[in-house]
């Protein structure tokens, strides 16, 4: 279907699971999209705990990310703001920058749960620097004190800060997402489309 469409697929979600223990499928299946990179949503539930917790995924995804690239494909990390919990002097998510081997583990930034865990998307792109070669845009509207997921470019994030930092870390995809529409999805697509070739994005 995406080939008669003339889509191209240019990185997945699959479950931490089958990358750790069936490597085999998941290079399978990547090399049928014709895709390199292959993301998690998150870590598993019991990663979660503890700063030691966090730093052992960090490292056990460091393996199953190089046994990866052996095949050709990119680990990518796909955050949400629970990444931002502290744990002591870190965040979750500074400690899986800051574990995890810097060669094989990528992170796939995406700007709505960066800003909703309190955090500068501006800022975690550069310290990510060339580990976030996919970078998910997504806005945050507010409605009184309700945060909703927003068109690109119709809520309150720093887009030309986010497309200059794009730029100077090189990242290649930018996949536009909206988990929650106020209007018909496609008319929704169709505005963050057109706001982002405003802003010069080609």
């Amino acid at each position: 279907m995406c080939d008669d469409a003339g889509v191209a697929i240019c990185a997945t979600h699959v479950s931490y699971e089958s990358m750790r223990d069936d490597l085999e499928g998941v290079v399978a299946m990547h090399r049928l999209y014709d895709c390199t990179y292959a993301g998690i949503g998150g870590a598993p539930r019991e990663e979660r705990e503890s700063a030691d917790t966090w730093s052992a995924f960090a490292a056990e995804a460091s393996e199953v990310a190089k046994a990866m690239a052996g095949h050709g494909l990119v680990f990518v990390y796909h955050n949400h703001s629970r990444e931002l919990e502290k744990f002591g002097d870190r965040t979750a998510l500074e400690i899986l920058l800051e574990d995890g081997a810097p060669e094989y583990f990528m992170f796939e930034p995406d700007t709505y749960w960066l800003q909703h865990g309190g955090a500068s998307s501006v800022a975690w792109l550069r310290l990510m620097g060339s580990r976030a070669p996919v970078v998910h845009f997504k806005d945050m509207a507010m409605r009184g004190r309700e945060q909703l997921f927003a068109e690109i470019g119709e809520g309150n994030l720093d887009w030309p800060g986010i497309l200059e930092a794009c730029e100077e870390i090189g990242a290649e995809y930018y996949i536009v997402e909206q988990d929650t529409c106020q209007r018909d999805p496609f008319e929704s697509l169709a505005i963050s489309f057109e706001n982002l070739k405003a802003m010069g994005v080609d």
